[in-house]
């Protein structure tokens, strides 16, 4: 017996329905894990599938309700708003009186709701009317509300590997009811592994690149996917890379931590991750300009230099050339004495601007332009420091009274650093003395 709609997306039409065949997430899915003990046993709880495109969400939620023999009801955040909620609710009250069955309201992409549409659902999932099902590609902690949260247990998907890739791949290429079984599609080991990683851990983004290699061999009247298709179908394909979303941060993050954590190799690897996802290499350079004053600061400051000269030279070159300015910066970054004493000496020194209040400039700080500002002693008693011996006015204070003596920087024992300490320890002494 064929598949009942072969006109379908090959995509779709592989969908699995049982969760025998469903693949990955075996990190939530084996026995003895909660959710598969819930899924074969019935029992229904609302949940949240959090991860990237083309890793189940949809097909899980589909093989909960089929267990659980539930009504599946779906609708989109991207096309539906309040209207569309209490209608998806009026219809599963009735299921809920007619049927004295369980209605499964399935939210695809819930992060796209705000508060008052997701509001919307509360009252129904505490008495009973549905069991909510969402699925988001963003954080849930920071795209959902937590009236929300609380009611729905997360669980995170994670991207299909590349074994499970493969047997996707063997699936649809076998499979003659649903997929291209009927069509005896030839493919090698090798072909495979090319499309598996442009895949990228995307399933539906693997289908619909076979279901192209498929057309474009049997236009060239072959049954044989080559390596003259592969390229043909897989050129200008990117990694996956959700500019601004949850991945993005987690890259950037691995960045900076590398190299914070003096590590060229890994600081390069994330470098490349992001130029391959196409981020914007404006926000690059500026992020990596960051990193020059927040982890090297004066135990290096041609580090700051080197990555102002490295966006100049992006900016000049462009898109693929400016790559290699960026890539020799963060090398050097990574590769460079390590000091955050500027960071926390400027976070220091910004709590107490914030929380002080307007403190008063002490008058011989003051500048005297005018007559009358002189007869106020406005920078009377300063002192010139470049007439005081070693140029520094020993002893003198720069800050307002009731903050007098702050010490906020204090240089570690790494690079340059070495001796702006030594001068500081100096200083400080002299200042003793004339106290």
């Amino acid at each position: 017996m064929l598949f009942d709609d072969l006109t379908k997306p090959l995509a779709d039409r592989m969908r699995p329905i049982a969760l025998a065949d469903y693949l990955g997430q075996q990190h939530i899915l084996k026995p003895g894990k909660p959710l598969y003990e819930a899924i074969a046993s019935g029992r229904l709880h609302s949940m949240i599938f959090w991860g990237p495109p083309g890793t189940g969400k949809t097909t899980l939620a589909r093989i909960i309700a089929q267990h659980s023999d539930a009504e599946f009801m779906p609708i989109s955040a991207v096309l539906s708003g309040v209207k569309e909620i209490r209608a998806a609710v009026a219809e599963a009250k009735k299921i809920q009186q007619e049927q004295l069955r369980r209605t499964i309201l399935f939210v695809d992409e819930v992060h796209r709701f705000n508060k008052s549409q997701q509001d919307a659902f509360l009252p129904h999932v505490e008495d009973g009317t549905v069991y909510f099902v969402g699925a988001t590609t963003e954080n849930p902690s920071f795209a959902l509300n937590n009236a929300l949260l609380s009611r729905a247990r997360v669980y995170v998907l994670n991207a299909l590997t590349a074994d499970d890739l493969l047997a996707v791949i063997d699936n649809a290429l076998t499979d003659k009811v649903r997929g291209l079984g009927a069509l005896a599609i030839e493919m090698a080991d090798d072909i495979k592994q090319q499309f598996a990683q442009a895949a990228d851990g995307d399933a539906r983004r693997l289908l619909n690149l076979l279901e192209i290699a498929v057309e474009l061999a049997s236009a060239k009247g072959g049954q044989v996917i080559n390596e003259m298709i592969a390229r043909e179908v897989l050129s200008g394909g990117v990694r996956r890379f959700d500019n601004q979303g949850e991945e993005f941060y987690n890259q950037i993050s691995a960045l900076h931590k590398s190299v914070r954590g003096s590590s060229p190799d890994a600081s390069l690897y994330w470098l490349c991750r992001m130029f391959d996802g196409g981020c914007d290499l404006s926000y690059l350079a500026r992020r990596i300009v960051r990193m020059a004053s927040e982890d090297i600061g004066n135990a290096d400051p041609r580090a700051l230099q080197i990555c102002i000269n490295a966006w100049e030279a992006q900016e000049r070159l462009g898109s693929p050339e400016g790559e290699l300015a960026l890539a020799q910066a963060v090398v050097y970054l990574a590769c460079a004495p390590k000091s955050n004493a500027v960071y926390m000496a400027y976070k220091a020194a910004m709590a107490d601007a914030r929380q002080s209040g307007s403190l008063g400039v002490p008058v011989h700080l003051r500048n005297a332009p005018t007559k009358l500002m002189k007869t106020l002693d406005y920078g009377k008693e300063y002192r010139y420091a470049h007439d005081e011996p070693e140029a520094y006015a020993a002893g003198e204070n720069y800050f307002p009274e009731s903050l007098a003596g702050r010490s906020y920087y204090q240089p570690v024992e790494r690079g340059l650093e070495i001796k702006i300490k030594e001068k500081l320890k100096h200083l400080k002494v002299l200042d003793k003395k004339a106290r």
